[in-house]
């Protein structure tokens, strides 16, 4: 059976503001099992707070939906809603909507096929980056115009892939190696199969992880290990 946890301003508003919802929150959802993460809101230009957390929300949502696309996830199993505190049963329809779609979906990992060791593996290491993640989204990734319209645009924009590999991208998969080799030394090719990397790729991390003091080479394992 599929799991969903879901966090909503419908009728616990007093609980939460959806834009309180930190990205950590979601990944350890994921962490502990869950096979769907949903989020609801208030309707846009239309905050309760007056603080428009809705919108930082949809920001978090997408970004953590490319984050996801990136380790091999299907971003669908991440949703959210915007309603008022009356549409219960819009609340209803949605949430049985997503319910069933993750139905579907199937159990984390399996149905992408993603063993337990790497979907481990992979969700820890970007756990790991949220720091840098938050720093890099607050300071090159926020919008400031509030559309909803302008936020799907820019992340889906050659401008945000570039600025996803150039900032995350590289530092992410090097922090799927580091999460990797803390189970056991790997060589390049265990490395490769499980984190679905070219083996070039995961040399080129290697060697820049190893520069920093962060990776070595075990000669008579031929693999590495932490340093």
């Amino acid at each position: 059976m599929s799991r969903l946890q879901y966090t909503t301003e419908s009728r616990i508003i007093r609980v939460m503001c959806s834009g309180r919802v930190d990205l950590s929150f979601v990944l350890r959802a994921f962490s502990n099992g869950m096979d769907g993460v949903f989020i609801g809101g208030c309707r846009f230009n239309d905050c309760n707070y007056s603080t428009n957390g809705n919108y930082h929300a949809l920001n978090m949502v997408l970004l953590c939906k490319k984050l996801m696309e990136y380790i091999g996830l299907n971003p669908e199993r991440l949703r959210i809603g915007n309603m008022s505190s009356a549409e219960g049963n819009l609340f209803a329809e949605i949430m049985n909507d997503f319910g069933k779609n993750v139905k579907e979906l199937g159990p984390l990992g399996k149905s992408e096929g993603i063993e337990g060791l790497a979907l481990k593996s992979k969700l820890e290491a970007v756990t790991n980056l949220v720091p840098y993640i938050r720093l890099v989204e607050r300071e090159r990734m926020r919008i400031t115009t509030q559309s909803e319209e302008v936020y799907h645009q820019f992340f889906a924009s050659d401008e945000f892939k570039k600025l996803f590999d150039e900032t995350i991208g590289q530092q992410l998969a090097i922090s799927q190696i580091i999460a990797l080799l803390k189970e056991r030394p790997h060589t390049t090719g265990e490395i490769s199969k499980v984190l679905d990397l070219t083996p070039s790729e995961v040399s080129r991390h290697l060697n820049s992880s190893s520069r920093q003091g962060l990776v070595r080479y075990e000669e008579s394992q031929k693999c590495f290990a932490l340093a």
